[in-house]
């Protein structure tokens, strides 16, 4: 993938619309200047050497000579008095210079999407529309679950069964019903549908069952491997019949097993993580990836890689060195692992709302208890960056990414068409609620997608009109 490939890609758009360089990413730290934008991390580079007398011409372009090399600038096509001037653009923090932004392209190693902020109409469009009280719209193949309860003599209120609905395009398809069972997830396979869920009563036993077209369920199989409570939290189709299911027990251990299409379990295999919980999932080539978490702790970015039979082949943590990364999603695509996240910047003092510390820090040491959308918003928008990972299979190392400011990483789906969508959330509207339990700043986000193809050329973006609710 080149720069002309994307920049042909967008036909008439303005040539500032993405930025990408060719320098490979040699570790797993991912750079802390997605944060900030490629602007950002040449001035952290720069910081030693802003603020330097040059008395002469020949030590001025020696000096800046040196600072390319320092920071792997390429001096390509440039001129003696290019390369001072850049220098000097860069240390200045002027950035207005014409050849700069072109040498940063090449020396800063990913795209930085440009999106347009929100019209003045947008806002009180989206305003007006509420989206808090609105279900966020869906599309394809998805299901919606509900509950029904009774009561009990010895027991008192208890579960009667759940209903598990499957629509394509909003059209109903089917219904099935599952006595005694909370199920707590569904996916559409190669082989239909399956679903999970567990026993209402102790011990909780989790459940797998595969449901046809018609909605029929053919078979059902509760998991029992010696636990007390077990949680089924993804199923990955493998592709060749068989099925993964991921699961945690007693609040402690991974667990991996295998199924044949027939329910039949094939292998089992169990690992003791601790106080981690199973927050995503995706088959990666013969094995799988899997995005492991604490709420408490904050640790939101952290990954392991399995083999088939479920052993620790690799671990992996994604941080910046002044940003907190929270994976939103993952996929397997092209031959590459998508990392769908966002980027919020270290924050002095994080507590119960780490992600806008900072910013209720500023609002309340100003005493700014009533702030109006205009002035909220942009502080919200500069604290968030989504960014797009493309990462090695083999390594798990980022190779390329894409990020957009003001926004924060959605969900990662395969189209009809084979290629990839990432659903990026713009932040546009917002208010100030510090007397909410629950949240402190809430409001709406615009959703934006953008296409790529299996090489991990982005195609093309579109405004979808969706809007989803942000809260924090």
């Amino acid at each position: 993938m080149n720069q002309n490939d994307l920049f042909q890609a967008f036909g008439d758009l303005d040539d500032d619309v993405l930025v990408r360089s060719e320098a490979p990413v040699g570790r797993l730290r991912v750079p802390g200047y997605l944060r900030w934008g490629v602007l950002a991390a040449c001035l952290i580079l720069a910081v030693s050497l802003a603020g330097v007398a040059f008395v002469v011409e020949a030590k001025e372009y020696s000096e800046a000579a040196k600072f390319f090399v320092d920071n792997d600038l390429s001096m390509e096509g440039l001129s003696r008095s290019d390369v001072k001037a850049v220098y000097r653009d860069i240390t200045t923090r002027s950035f207005s210079y014409v050849k700069t932004a072109k040498v940063l392209e090449r020396a800063v190693p990913g795209w930085e999407i440009d999106q347009r902020e929100p019209t003045r109409e947008e806002l009180a469009a989206l305003w007006d529309q509420n989206i808090w009280k609105n279900e966020e719209p869906e599309a394809g193949i998805h299901y919606l679950r509900h509950w029904q309860e009774k009561f009990d003599a010895v027991r008192g209120v208890v579960l009667d069964k759940s209903i598990l609905s499957c629509y394509r395009d909003g059209d109903l398809l089917w219904t099935a019903q599952f006595d005694g069972i909370y199920v707590n997830g569904s996916v559409y396979t190669s082989a239909e549908t399956a679903v999970w869920g567990y026993y209402d009563r102790q011990p909780s036993h989790a459940i797998v069952a595969r449901i046809d077209g018609a909605g029929n369920i053919l078979w059902q199989r509760q998991m029992n491997h010696g636990f007390g409570h077990e949680r089924v939290s993804h199923v990955l189709d493998n592709g060749d019949g068989t099925f993964a299911v991921i699961s945690r027990g007693d609040f402690k251990y991974f667990c991996l097993s295998q199924y044949d299409v027939n329910g039949n379990e094939i292998s089992f295999h169990q690992t003791e993580v601790g106080d981690l919980g199973i927050w995503n999932a995706a088959r990666l080539g013969d094995g799988y990836l899997i995005q492991m978490g604490n709420s408490i702790s904050k640790d939101s970015a952290r990954l392991v890689k399995l083999n088939r039979e479920g052993e620790l082949i690799n671990h992996f943590i994604y941080e910046g060195e002044d940003c907190d990364y929270t994976i939103t999603d993952m996929a397997e695509f092209g031959n590459q692992v998508y990392l769908s996240a966002y980027a919020v910047p270290k924050q002095s003092d994080g507590g119960g709302r780490h992600e806008i510390a900072d910013i209720l820090d500023y609002l309340f040491d100003n005493k700014l208890f009533e702030i109006s959308s205009e002035k909220l918003t942009p502080l919200v928008r500069d604290n968030y960056t989504a960014v797009l990972l493309l990462c090695d299979q083999e390594k798990g190392q980022p190779e390329t990414f894409y990020s957009v400011k003001g926004s924060l990483g959605g969900k990662l789906v395969v189209n009809d068409a084979g290629e990839l969508v990432w659903e990026v959330e713009s932040v546009a509207d917002t208010f100030f609620s510090p007397v909410t339990s629950s949240f402190t700043i809430g409001g709406n986000c615009q959703v934006f997608r953008y296409t790529f193809d299996d090489t991990g050329v982005l195609r093309y973006q579109e405004d979808t009109g969706e809007m989803v609710p942000y809260y924090r």
